[in-house]
């Protein structure tokens, strides 16, 4: 329960310094502290080789689709030959900085290490058939990027299932709470404020300080002045949203019970760890756009209806997706005053051989940990911006896969919780307080097409968060754990059998959204020639997400357009 779970917490490390930092005082949330990170940040930025343009609109950055400069010419030499393009990784940031750069003429080739693309949304089929995955992928209706994506590929309404506009909380012993916005045509902010207000999720004098911290937020201002908000969001980096919150009269009782599976579902931290700037940026757009808090599921598995589509277009336009082929280093050359020009990666070709293939670009969409691991020496003592991403840290994250004999969310009625021959529950994202995982679903009703077993019942997918604590523990006791966790918050589960369990570790998944992290996050655009970042760590004014991956492979894929053109000769 609630005591559980903040004792779990003491064993997530928080960013080295941000214990320091947060000694400064409540009273230094929008001062003293938001000013430092504001100078640190204006910093970093001055070093940046392309910081964004200054008269760029923080509401186009932020929820507005990034458009990818068109125009086939940047893709061809002055000889008219296709500029060749390799690209490190296959996640979402890659896959989606290859179709933009295929659109616009350039010859692309990805290059990745693993059996399958995807990146941290991969998932794979086992022996016996079933698909496993690396976590549980929710799409918000803020996911613009990604969604626009999706329909340029024509597979948006068919890959991508409405869910009830309601974000579900699931207590012990069945008890449920939530935050309904459906109110008809009515929509944001008025949607909002009534889900806030009517939740069973709260007691009404945390209700009273909910209404209290939010309604003196930049949220308010955003309604009005959305640049001029989220100015001030960027500025809360350094503090923490508990610090924030309470500082602003939010009750503890509002964190444990409402915010922090919202946080462990956002960042995989809890709102002691996890920076104001990253909450609030999802909070803003849940206030002025009614669409932003919408819920989507995949119709079935990642691999086939998430990035399948997107290696069909990569493949159908000429580029290749280079599986099992681990880029071992980028290679480079070094002019006479000491220029460093990005001219191919080194690739594995088998446990002992490898290759050279020769590049115009080099674009690594790579997640942290691989990113840290590539960069060579010298690109970190040449250059700030690749020294500060290894102040960058990743957090664990487990997933845990649970097959039931019966349907695990049928609260209402024992017999359709026993009935195989029809699927019977909730159909949605949820969220406790109460467990160890901080959201999950049944993926056999929210994404039928791969996970519905004709004569099976539920498949639970849950993540666990934090996972520090369960890291070096085995499979089974694992599995055993999220059991009983489970029967206890559904009296439904207690008669079912688990039939099939899998388990999937990741040491290090989304960068630590921890205060005073964004500072470190670098552009898209590098110092080095012909060398460019992608990947949600990189700096886009969204969070580590899917949509922050795609986002941030059109903003690599937009720098490599502008870089060829500042390069070519003026007519």
């Amino acid at each position: 329960g609630r005591g559980r779970r903040g004792a779990m917490s003491a064993f997530v490390c928080c960013a080295p310094g941000a214990l320091a930092r947060r000694g400064c005082g409540l009273c230094a949330a929008e001062g003293k502290v938001a000013r430092r990170a504001g100078a640190r940040r204006s910093a970093v930025l001055r070093a940046a080789a392309a910081p964004p343009p200054a008269s760029t609109s923080l509401r186009e950055a932020v929820w507005e689709v990034n458009r990818v400069g068109r125009g086939t010419e940047a893709g061809r030499n002055e000889d008219g030959l296709k500029r060749k393009v390799a690209i490190v990784g296959a996640g979402l940031a890659a896959l989606s900085t290859a179709i933009e750069l295929l659109d616009a003429g350039f010859d692309v080739a990805l290059y990745e290490g693993r059996p399958f693309v995807g990146g941290k949304v991969g998932s794979w089929v086992d022996a016996e058939g079933n698909h496993i995955e690396m976590g549980l992928h929710v799409f918000f209706g803020c996911y613009y990027n990604l969604f626009d994506l999706m329909a340029k590929l024509g597979v948006l309404d068919d890959n991508f299932l409405k869910k009830d506009h309601r974000h579900m909380f699931v207590n012990l012993e069945g008890v449920l709470g939530e935050l309904d916005f459906r109110m008809g045509p009515v929509g944001a902010p008025v949607n909002g404020l009534k889900a806030f207000f009517t939740t069973e999720q709260l007691p009404v004098v945390d209700k009273l300080a909910n209404a209290l911290a939010l309604g003196t937020s930049p949220i308010v201002r955003g309604l009005v002045d959305f640049d001029g908000a989220m100015r001030q969001i960027r500025e809360l980096d350094n503090v923490s949203f508990s610090e924030w919150f309470l500082s602003k009269g939010g009750s503890r009782g509002s964190i444990e019970r409402l915010w922090n599976p919202i946080a462990y579902a956002l960042g995989f931290l809890d709102c002691d760890e996890i920076s104001a700037r990253c909450m609030l940026t999802i909070f803003i757009l849940f206030a002025i756009r009614s669409e932003a808090s919408k819920l989507r599921m995949l119709k079935g598995s990642p691999d086939n209806y998430l990035t399948k589509p997107m290696v069909e277009y990569i493949t159908s336009r000429g580029g290749k997706v280079n599986l099992r082929r681990l880029v071992r280093e980028v290679r480079y050359d070094e002019s006479s005053d000491g220029t460093l020009r990005a001219t191919g990666l080194k690739v594995s070709t088998g446990p002992e051989s490898n290759e050279i293939v020769e590049a115009d670009i080099i674009v690594a969409a790579c997640d942290v940990p691989g990113i840290q691991k590539l960069l060579p020496p010298l690109f970190r003592e040449r250059h700030a911006e690749f020294e500060n991403i290894y102040k960058l840290t990743a957090v664990p994250v487990i997933t845990v896969q649970m097959r039931f004999n019966g349907w695990v969310t049928e609260l209402a009625d024992p017999a359709k919780a026993k009935d195989l021959a029809k699927a019977a529950g909730i159909d949605n994202l949820l969220y406790s307080a109460d467990a160890d995982y901080s959201c999950f679903a049944d993926l056999a009703l929210t994404s039928p097409a791969d996970y519905y077993r004709e004569g099976e019942g539920s498949l639970m997918q849950v993540v666990i968060t934090p996972a520090a604590p369960y890291m070096g523990r085995t499979d089974r006791e694992i599995v055993e754990e999220m059991l009983k966790q489970t029967r206890a918050l559904f009296p439904s589960a207690r008669t079912l059998e688990c039939t099939w369990s899998n388990v999937v570790k990741l040491a290090q998944s989304l960068y630590r959204e921890a205060p005073g992290n964004d500072p470190w996050r670098p552009p898209q655009r590098t110092p080095v020639s012909g060398f460019f970042l992608a990947g949600s760590y990189t700096y886009q004014d969204y969070i580590d997400s899917m949509e922050g991956a795609v986002k941030s492979g059109r903003l690599a894929a937009d720098a490599v357009i502008a870089a060829v053109r500042d390069a070519a000769p003026s007519s």
